[in-house]
């Protein structure tokens, strides 16, 4: 396992190609203005791990080997294995009020399905089983961070536009070499694109008709041709104060370009293969250990709304208010909702054919649509709480100034003092309104993708029979 320097470090060494405002980064990239925030939080979860304190939860070893590894890239074989890795993610979690979606254990553990399933691979071409299995060791072994891009560019979704090779837009595989696949084109939404050691990417959705959209492979982030296209930053300030949230937690998504990229051969295990994407879920169990450490991750996330509401209505005593007492309700709700789900999982799993106790997907694909449905609904809460607390809120620069008395005397709250009161409010503010706060909403409204498809492959992998049974049953003993 690494510590937090050691990856700060590596991250600056790799020199990737990162673009944000206009310009190309130059220097270290965990000393830019849009970047340093997030790599310090990442960092400090690095560190953590490492804490001797921490040993118990946060790292493994394997019988034959002697290093010791970072929880995410355990393979877990019993209920106990599945619960520490819960334990462990959502420690981590709490460390970022559970606003880092891509914390390091969210790739890492969908790397760790895909490697210890490499004979699902092998099933296409031997060497695709061995290049999985070798690019899981080799990131378990030096604690790769990883990011990944799933999704094609919006910019045409129409069918044809994908046999028109004279705009390409979605990346696609140009070229076959001796030496590996030239992709060219884009894709979207790599979060922390730029920040981590590597690159993972897997076939995006609905793509049968044309073989070279398919592909699978991970490889270095400074590869060459590579380009990370960062949107703008939502962390305005460097002060723990006005931004407490996007000043530390700020991810940054961007777009990935593959400008003729080269990919060696021993770094793909997907290629051409329409069946061996087709049954990658069930073989890897992926989306579902990708659903898991998210509500993990989401819980917390609710943890934290829940203690900031109850202090927000404490500093203005509004908690004796029915209505109040309502919008609390429904926030608590939701919390034990999330937690049931994820202990119905964890209580229901089942060992694959690979070894693996991968979680029950029922409860977790409940958990992944109910929470982008009523998530905005807690922002709303947050909101109408505050009122026009989340408005009236001066800067800490504001309370080192002459007016510090007069915003002292009308900004106090029933019993913390006015810094302390908008501090707190400042906490909300950038968690329901601001820039970062609304990428958070709508970061979890379409976190695995369309809701209204999510719906729908729910529904159609569901199985009613026993419940229609039941009901035909019964209709058949009262007309007896």
């Amino acid at each position: 396992m690494i510590n937090g320097k050691q990856y700060v470090e590596r991250i600056d060494a790799l020199n990737n190609e990162v673009w944000i405002a206009g310009e190309k980064c130059t220097g270290k990239i965990s000393e830019l203005a849009p970047f340093k925030g997030i790599v310090k939080s990442k960092a400090a979860l690095y560190e953590y791990q490492c804490k001797e304190e921490n040993e118990e939860l946060f790292r493994y070893a394997l019988p034959h080997l002697k290093e010791a590894y970072g929880f995410s890239y355990h393979q877990p074989k019993r209920i106990k294995d599945l619960s520490n890795r819960r334990k462990a993610t959502q420690e981590w979690a709490r460390l970022n009020a559970g606003l880092m979606g891509r914390s390091p254990d969210y790739m890492n553990t969908l790397l760790m399905t895909l490697g210890v399933a490499a004979p699902h691979f092998a099933e296409d071409r031997e060497a695709f089983g061995d290049n999985i299995k070798r690019l899981y060791e080799k990131a378990r072994t030096e604690d790769l961070s990883i990011t990944h891009t799933f999704i094609n560019p919006q910019v045409n979704r129409s069918i044809g536009q994908y046999f028109d090779d004279s705009t390409i837009t979605a990346a696609k595989v140009v070229e076959e070499k001796k030496e590996g696949i030239v992709i060219h084109g884009a894709r979207l939404l790599a979060t922390q694109g730029g920040l981590t050691d590597e690159l993972l990417v897997l076939p995006a959705g609905g793509h049968t008709i044309d073989d070279s959209y398919i592909f699978g492979f991970m490889i270095p982030s400074n590869t060459k041709g590579l380009k990370f296209l960062c949107r703008e930053s939502f962390c305005y300030s460097d002060s723990k104060f006005d931004h407490p949230l996007g000043s530390q937690f700020e991810e940054i998504d961007s777009i990935v370009v593959f400008d003729q990229v080269l990919v060696p051969w021993e770094c793909v295990f997907i290629y051409k293969n329409i069946q061996t994407v087709a049954g990658m879920e069930d073989a890897t169990g992926m989306y579902t250990f990708l659903q898991f450490q998210s509500v993990c991750r989401q819980v917390v996330k609710l943890e934290y709304t829940l203690g900031l509401c109850e202090l927000m209505g404490d500093a203005i005593q509004i908690q004796e208010y029915e209505h109040v007492k309502q919008k609390m309700s429904e926030i608590i709700t939701t919390l034990e909702i999330m937690k049931a789900l994820l202990l119905a999982s964890e209580v229901n799993s089942h060992l694959n054919q690979y070894g693996t106790l991968v979680p029950d997907s029922q409860p977790l694909k409940a958990a992944s649509q109910y929470f982008p449905a009523v998530y905005p609904r807690i922002i709303e809460i947050i909101q109408l709480l505050g009122a026009s607390g989340l408005i009236s809120i001066p800067t800490e620069k504001d309370f080192n100034s002459d007016i510090q008395e007069d915003l002292a005397q009308y900004l106090q709250g029933a019993n913390i003092e006015a810094k302390e009161r908008v501090q707190l409010f400042r906490m909300a503010w950038d968690l329901g309104m601001s820039a970062f706060g609304s990428r958070q909403t709508q970061f979890e409204r379409f976190f695995f993708g369309d809701p209204v498809r999510l719906a729908a492959v729910h529904y159609n992998r569901y199985y009613t029979q026993p419940y229609v049974d039941m009901v035909e049953a019964f209709l058949n003993k009262v007309g007896e």
